[in-house]
C-alpha cells in the first residue's frame, strides 16, 4: 500500500496551478446522461472519483472517449444499462447523482446506496423524497434503489429540511426533463451548484435560481450537446494557502476563483497572512510568521466550508492561542484529532468542538490517514513538523486532490510517495 514520506520543517515556496474543482466534476459527468447530443467536458481533475465516474458511465454503455490533456467526451446515443452497481458506488457517495438523470430521462434507474468516506451520516432520503414529490416509483431493495418513473416526471414544490449539495443536484437534474415547473427550497448554494447549473443552461435547460436558496426549473423536451469547463477546486486551493501559511512560506496560485474562497482568505488574514487577490490568482506570504489561532464554524456556503476545517485544525495546532473549531455539518469529522495527537498538539473534543491550544512545533510521526480532508490536515501537519511523517492509506488523499506530491515538491516541500 502507497504511503507519503515528508521531510517537514521547509516552508513552501513557488507558484502552484489549482485543478479543476472534483465536486463539480463529478455531478456534471453524470449530467452528461440528460444530453442527447456528445458533450466535451474540460478542466477535469485527474483524480480516482472523477475515473470512478467515468467507469460507470462506460459500464452503462455510454461512449466515453478521454484525451491525453484530460477532457473527456461523451456520447449517450448508444446506453444500454441504467444500473449503478454496488461495485463501484461502494467506494463513492458522488455515484447517487446517476439516479435523477436516469430516472427523467430514461425512466429507470436502479442504484446501489453509496459507500465513500466515514465521516457521518448523510442520508439519502431526501432525494428519494425528491424524486417520489416528482412522481417516481421508489422502493429499496437488496441494498438498492429501485426507481421507476415511465411515464416521465412531473414538476413541483419541495422543500429539503437540511442544506443538501448533492440532493439540490440530483433533483435539479431530475426537474430539467420533467413535466412542468419544479422548485427547489432551502437549496444548497455551493459554486459546484451553479457550475452543474451552468453546464445544464449551456444544454438548453431552463434554470433560475442557482446560488440562491430557491431554484427554479422549468422542464424542456431535451438537452443538446456542447463543451464546458469546470471551475477551479476551491478546496485545493484553500488547502494550498493553509500549506503555505503552516509551514511559513509565500506562494502564488494561478487558475483559481478568489471570488469562492471568501471565508478562508478572511480567516488566513485574522491568522496574519498577508494576502493579495487578482481576478485569478492568489498570492499569501507567512515568511517569518508563526500564525496566530482563529475561530471556525462550519456552516453551508457561504459559511465556512466543512471541508476546510480539518486544514484548519492544524494550522490551528502550531499558531499562537487558543481555538474552537465548531462541527455542524458531519457528527464524524474530527478523526484526524487523534493522529495529530501523535505529533504532539494539544487538542480536546467536547461534543461537536475542537479546542485547540497552539504549541510552537509539531514533531514528525507515522500517521494513518481516515478521510479525503483529514488526510490533506495530516499532510499539511507533516510539512511543519520538525523531523519525518510517514502517512498511510493515502488513496483517500487521492480521491481529491490531483498529484499532491508533485505539486508540493514543486514548491519546495520534501515529499514523495513510496509503494
Amino acid at each position: 500500500m502507497e504511503k507519503l514520506h515528508i521531510q517537514g520543517g521547509i516552508p513552501l515556496r513557488g507558484e502552484v496551478h489549482i485543478s479543476g474543482a472534483k465536486n463539480a466534476a463529478l455531478p456534471i459527468l453524470t449530467a452528461s446522461l440528460l444530453a442527447y447530443e456528445p458533450v466535451k467536458i474540460k478542466n477535469l481533475p485527474h483524480l480516482q472519483d472523477v475515473t470512478t465516474i467515468i467507469e460507470l458511465l462506460g459500464l452503462m454503455g455510454v461512449d466515453v472517449t478521454l484525451d491525453e490533456s484530460c477532457e473527456v467526451e461523451i456520447d449517450t446515443r448508444n446506453i444500454s444499462s441504467f444500473i449503478a452497481p454496488y461495485e463501484l458506488v461502494k467506494t463513492m457517495r458522488a455515484s447517487i447523482l446517476v439516479l435523477g438523470p436516469l430516472l427523467t430521462r430514461y425512466g429507470s434507474a436502479d442504484v446501489s446506496l453509496p459507500g465513500g468516506c466515514a465521516i457521518g451520516t448523510r442520508p439519502v432520503d431526501l432525494h428519494i423524497n425528491g424524486l417520489q414529490a416528482m412522481g417516481a416509483d421508489i422502493m429499496l431493495k437488496e441494498g438498492y434503489i429501485r426507481a421507476r418513473a415511465p411515464e416521465g416526471l412531473k414538476g413541483a414544490s419541495f422543500t429539503f429540511n437540511l442544506v443538501t449539495v448533492t440532493g439540490t443536484e440530483n433533483l435539479m437534474m431530475a426537474a430539467v426533463l420533467a413535466k412542468g415547473q419544479t422548485v427547489l427550497h432551502n437549496a444548497a448554494r455551493e459554486p459546484e451548484v451553479i457550475d452543474l447549473a451552468n453546464f445544464l443552461l449551456m444544454l438548453g435547460a431552463d434554470i433560475q435560481g442557482a446560488g440562491t436558496d430557491t431554484i427554479v426549473i422549468n422542464g424542456v423536451d431535451r438537452l443538446s450537446g456542447g463543451s464546458y469547463s469546470i471551475l477551479p477546486d476551491r478546496i485545493e486551493a484553500g488547502t494550498y494557502l493553509v500549506a503555505a501559511a503552516i509551514t511559513g512560506g509565500k506562494i502564488k496560485l494561478t487558475h483559481v476563483r478568489p471570488d469562492t474562497l471568501t471565508v478562508v482568505i478572511e480567516k488566513l488574514r485574522l491568522g496574519g497572512a498577508d494576502i493579495e487577490v487578482g481576478d485569478d490568482w492568489i498570492s499569501l506570504d507567512m515568511t517569518n510568521k508563526r500564525p496566530k489561532a482563529v475561530d471556525i464554524m462550519t456552516a453551508p456556503y457561504p459559511g465556512f466550508a466543512t471541508d476546510m476545517q480539518a486544514q484548519f485544525l492544524a494550522l490551528n495546532s502550531i499558531a499562537d492561542g487558543e481555538s474552537r473549531i465548531v462541527e455542524n455539518i458531519f457528527e464524524n469529522r474530527f478523526m484526524h484529532i487523534q493522529e495529530l495527537h501523535r505529533m504532539g498538539a494539544k487538542i480536546q473534543l467536547q461534543g461537536n468542538t475542537a479546542i485547540c491550544q497552539g504549541i510552537p512545533k509539531l514533531t514528525g510521526a507515522p500517521l494513518m490517514a481516515t478521510d479525503l480532508r483529514a488526510s490533506a490536515s495530516l499532510v499539511l501537519a507533516g510539512l511543519a513538523a520538525e523531523g519525518k511523517t510517514i502517512i498511510d492509506r493515502i488513496y483517500h488523499i487521492d480521491r481529491g486532490y490531483e498529484r499532491i506530491e508533485e505539486k508540493l515538491a514543486q514548491l519546495g516541500a520534501k515529499i514523495k510517495r513510496v509503494s
